[in-house]
């Protein structure tokens, strides 16, 4: 118990470090790419012919990794089955927005021409929100500890919103300034939510045993007993 319990911690640590740095690799390179950082959609950064393109995909890369330790940190039984799979699921489609990035100024339907690595990136990015809000909601249902669980509570009220108005604005009005603002917004909540339930779950404190009362093993020999 004790051992898995460290286990755990030591995972969600990792993913925390893994997060932050694909985080902070992938904010450089949007904000060292040519005119202002905060327009645009953020996938352009890493669009083919982009002088920092690389160090882009390889820091969204490393943020799926640290997602996906995540999802295996906090496997616990039947409670964290489906908060796994969505974890485990939003660090694929990380994985293969970063593999599969957009052309120029990732143009959408219904208003630019798309190609399909276009439609595939959309696509990946959009499912990757979507199961990472369901992941949110698990974790704020049947997390292990209140402190997560108001985390995740908080985090899932902000994306649903928020990514809700940020799809219709994508398909109502395209790539502009509101749908540059909002998808910003989203991401911010979600990376926060993310490293802070990996900090949160590495600085639990382990599973002990209260003064006076019988250890399992005791209750195991009591049960014989009887």
């Amino acid at each position: 118990m004790m051992g898995g319990m460290t286990r755990t911690r030591y995972a969600a640590g990792a993913a925390a470090l893994t997060m932050t740095g694909g985080a902070v690799t992938m904010l450089v390179a949007l904000v060292a790419a040519p005119g202002p950082w905060w327009q645009g959609y953020v996938s352009e950064a890493g669009t083919f012919g982009q002088p920092h393109a690389a160090p882009y995909r390889w820091g969204l890369l490393g943020f799926a990794l640290g997602v996906a330790v995540l999802g295996r940190a906090l496997r616990a039984g039947a409670r964290g089955a489906v908060a796994t799979a969505c974890l485990l699921g939003a660090a694929v489609m990380a994985g293969t927005s970063a593999v599969v990035p957009c052309s120029n100024r990732c143009p959408l339907p219904p208003y630019e021409a798309t190609t399909a690595a276009d439609v595939v990136h959309t696509a990946a990015s959009i499912a990757g929100l979507v199961v990472l809000a369901g992941a949110m909601a698990a974790i704020a249902l049947t997390g292990p500890r209140p402190a997560t669980r108001r985390l995740a509570a908080g985090a899932v009220t902000l994306t649903v919103p928020l990514g809700a108005a940020l799809g219709l604005t994508m398909l109502l009005a395209g790539r502009g300034p509101l749908s540059a603002v909002l998808e910003r917004v989203v991401l911010a909540v979600a990376v926060s939510w993310l490293v802070g339930t990996a900090l949160l779950t590495a600085a639990a404190p382990a599973a002990t045993t209260p003064p006076g009362s019988p250890s399992r093993a005791d209750r195991g020999s009591g049960r014989g007993a009887r």
